[in-house]
């Protein structure tokens, strides 16, 4: 209390209001706990399905598209490629192990963000397909813009292997906004993909997993919506009798997730699994 009546003896009212409205904006952002369910969380959320949203990552990504910026992430632009190299050598060695091509289903990959991030290591390789599995109306805006011989847009799984064979999954920063993760991923495990990648997913400690309501600040985009943070032990444990953890990694960013309302510290990693192999 000292402190305070002191800060506010010798500093001027308006920089107090500043300092107030930051961290009121930096509060009114981020992950925030106190949910018994996924559905209660959704009810209080905009969601992911915003028009707003789709048109920010379209024009983004079409700049990048076009050779005007070089890279985009979440439809904020930058003037620098930001390489998340755990992410491209689990590719390329996926890739190696597979006489040098890769096919992939980037399911929940937008417009194809990481596919033009990493797409310059990729482009040696004997064959690249690059397949996004999305809600319609990214598909939709994807076949119509971004479409090419590698980059394809489906709207499921199913359609995807109709067409052709895929090695590897991704799931990078999706699984977690999904209302029922492991009722998706049990049928994941049924492909047999030889390989599922995880990036940017959010984990805990503890075995039990909880739901959040994450609202992202508005210089990215306005939105907010339902958001898991799973037990990390409990998460891994899920495949392991079809899958062996290659290796696991932190996240590029947000190391040390605050979650608002609750005492829980989270952080995002990533987790490189391989099809069990028949001895």
């Amino acid at each position: 209390m000292f402190i305070k009546k002191i800060i506010k003896l010798f500093v001027p009212p308006i920089i107090l209001k500043v300092i107030h409205d930051i961290r009121f904006s930096v509060k009114k952002t981020g992950w925030f706990a106190g949910f018994d369910s996924f559905e209660a969380a959704k009810k209080i959320s905009t969601g992911y399905d915003s028009d707003i949203i789709l048109q920010k990552c379209s024009t983004s990504l079409q700049k990048v598209k076009s050779g005007e910026v070089v890279y985009e992430r979440d439809s904020y632009l930058f003037d620098e490629v930001q390489y998340y190299y755990p992410l491209l050598s689990s590719l390329l060695w996926v890739a190696s192990q597979n006489n040098n091509t890769l096919s992939i289903i980037d399911f929940g990959g937008s417009l194809g963000s990481s596919y033009y991030q990493n797409r310059f290591f990729l482009s040696h390789l004997k064959k690249l397909e690059w397949n996004i599995v999305e809600q319609e109306q990214f598909v939709t805006e994807g076949k119509k813009i971004f479409e090419d011989e590698i980059l394809k847009f489906y709207y499921s799984i199913d359609e995807v292997l109709a067409e052709r064979k895929a090695d590897m999954i991704i799931f990078s920063s999706v699984i977690q906004y999904i209302e029922k993760p492991f009722e998706l991923l049990n049928k994941v495990i049924n492909y047999n993909f030889k390989y599922i990648l995880f990036d940017m997913t959010g984990v805990i400690k503890g075995e039990n997993d909880i739901v959040t309501r994450q609202i992202v600040p508005e210089y990215i985009y306005k939105a907010d919506y339902p958001c898991w943070f799973f037990s990390e032990s409990k998460f891994i444990n899920f495949f392991s009798s079809h899958y062996d953890l290659i290796f696991n990694f932190f996240g590029y960013f947000n190391n040390r997730i605050e979650i608002h309302n609750s005492k829980t510290i989270a952080q995002y990693k990533g987790f490189l699994f391989r099809l069990k192999q028949e001895n």
